[in-house]
């Protein structure tokens, strides 16, 4: 009888722990993350740049890979624009990224993918409003010329385009999902997702 109480008892504290966990790590609209180059998937060894916006200069980059929270290493401008770039970016450097205050506030959140692959989808690092136009290309490290792409949603086929690039016009909640494209010949892109924000 006591043992049960004893693991009723652990089980509220870490019920307890938990939600005052994520009371604490609230996101909030005054904190805005911001990523240059505009996009989810980077190519190694190209340079990363995030933006804290609407901040006091109180505000730090932060990350979970592997599934275990991090504090990038870079340097964080103490500004109104807080700001952190990776010179030169390895696919060890993969993850979600956020803004976080020093009173647990947190920004939006973009997860970041970084290949040493040959190809990557240029989709927006930030969610898309319902009704906006937005525009997938698929760019070869090296060549800048436009090439065949093929691209795929949610691992479906749905489109083969004689161009490196794929419009979404009129964007809805249905074509939110996990998008990747190929160039025949020389390889395919990791997947991101798009996401789609309602309009506010």
């Amino acid at each position: 009888m006591e043992a049960t109480s004893l693991c009723f008892r652990l089980l509220m504290l870490e019920f307890f722990l938990v939600e005052t966990k994520a009371q604490n790590h609230t996101q909030s609209d005054a904190v805005f993350l911001r990523i240059t180059p505009d996009r989810l998937q980077h190519f190694g060894y190209e340079s990363v740049s995030f933006h804290c916006e609407g901040t006091d200069g109180s505000t730090r980059l932060r990350g979970i890979r592997n599934r275990e929270e991090f504090q990038p290493v870079c340097d964080i401008t103490r500004t109104p624009t807080g700001s952190c770039t990776i010179k030169r970016a390895y696919p060890g450097d993969s993850g979600e990224y956020w803004c976080e205050t020093d009173g647990g506030e947190r920004s939006n959140s973009a997860n970041i993918t970084v290949t040493a692959g040959p190809v990557i989808l240029e989709s927006p690092a930030l969610p898309v409003l319902v009704g906006q136009n937005v525009v997938l290309r698929c760019r070869h490290k090296t060549t800048s010329t436009n090439t065949k792409a093929v691209f795929y949603k949610d691992d479906v086929l749905i489109e083969s385009s004689p161009a490196d690039e794929m419009p979404i016009n009129n964007v809805s909640k249905s074509d939110e999902g996990v998008y990747k494209c190929s160039i025949p010949g020389v390889g395919a892109s990791p997947g991101s997702w798009l996401a789609v924000r309602g309009e506010t």
